[in-house]
């Protein structure tokens, strides 16, 4: 089954769930096509292709507005075939403007992820960031059975992050934990974005976490975008073998940026089978290769 036909499937069983009702039937288009589904939109008269009938009375879009005091409708992203973290995300919109992005814990998982991010966001809000701006917190509840969570937009630009907003970033996230380092827990290219007035904005605070070794977000960024072009077992040496280069302006020595480069992957390979996912294939096809022979600075 293709990738398409895998998120059609997906989107199908979120409608079902996100708008149950039997009432107010209205048309929807999916975008851009089928062929390539990313969003569901309320229909407007340029869309091509088939409609999408989706009721809308007992909703999500009517939970909605109540938590704004609005109509609101609904656009829904169409996520990814397979994700471990995997959930229903919406943009909230009402005359024309973007009012939120809500968050659906429909899972264990997705619910203990939504409500750590809100945790988080509330945390962050109340502590004097300089470099890195978060989203805020809207709403965060419950709606038959499932956390919602309502996240400010972000101001977000194209462009690739300088390198020096990235570490001092980085460096700032791991300060919010005090004396215990904290990192974001995806600090990828895709949950970042030039801001105003010289700031990062971030987004997606699912797996922040304290008490890490300084320096795992640096490593993340540099592995997630090693991964656009080599395999991951190479991605993984790679992330050992400029390991000393990346945490230096940190203020770590050279053993210590590769026994964190180690910690990290290692850390990476644990996430990823507590929750039955292996986005690189088994540890032994990439991990091992990197780490085997480091035992001693473990």
């Amino acid at each position: 089954m293709n990738d398409a036909a895998v998120r059609l499937g997906y989107l199908a069983d979120t409608v079902r769930l996100l708008y149950p009702g039997a009432g107010a039937p209205r048309p929807y288009t999916v975008l851009p096509h089928p062929a390539l589904p990313r969003r569901l939109a309320p229909r407007r008269w340029w869309h091509l292709g088939s409609r999408v009938v989706v009721p809308v009375e007992g909703s999500i879009a009517d939970h909605l507005g109540e938590v704004f005091q609005r109509p609101v409708e609904t656009v829904l992203h169409v996520r990814p075939a397979r994700r471990a973290n995997r959930k229903p995300i919406l943009e909230a919109r009402a005359d024309g403007r973007l009012l939120a992005f809500v968050k659906i814990g429909d899972t264990e998982r997705a619910r203990g992820l939504v409500d750590a991010e809100a945790a988080t966001l509330r945390r962050l809000a109340a502590l004097p960031l300089r470099t890195v701006t978060v989203p805020a917190v809207l709403h965060h509840g419950d709606w038959r059975g499932m956390s919602v969570l309502a996240l400010s937009p972000l101001p977000v630009r194209r462009g690739r992050v300088p390198a020096p907003l990235l570490l001092e970033a980085a460096r700032e996230i791991a300060a919010t934990g005090g004396a215990r380092p904290a990192w974001h827990g995806d600090f990828t290219p895709w949950n970042l974005s030039r801001g105003p007035g010289g700031r990062l904005l971030v987004w997606d605070w699912e797996r922040y976490e304290v008490g890490v070794p300084l320096g795992f977000d640096v490593l993340h960024h540099f592995f997630h975008r090693a991964l656009r072009r080599m395999r991951p077992p190479v991605a993984a040496k790679a992330c050992l073998a400029q390991s000393v280069c990346l945490l230096a302006p940190l203020g770590l020595s050279s053993a210590t940026a590769r026994r964190t480069a180690l910690r990290y992957l290692i850390a990476l390979a644990d996430r990823h089978a507590a929750d039955g996912h292996a986005p690189f294939g088994p540890p032994r096809s990439w991990l091992n290769p990197a780490v085997d022979h480091e035992e001693l600075l473990i």
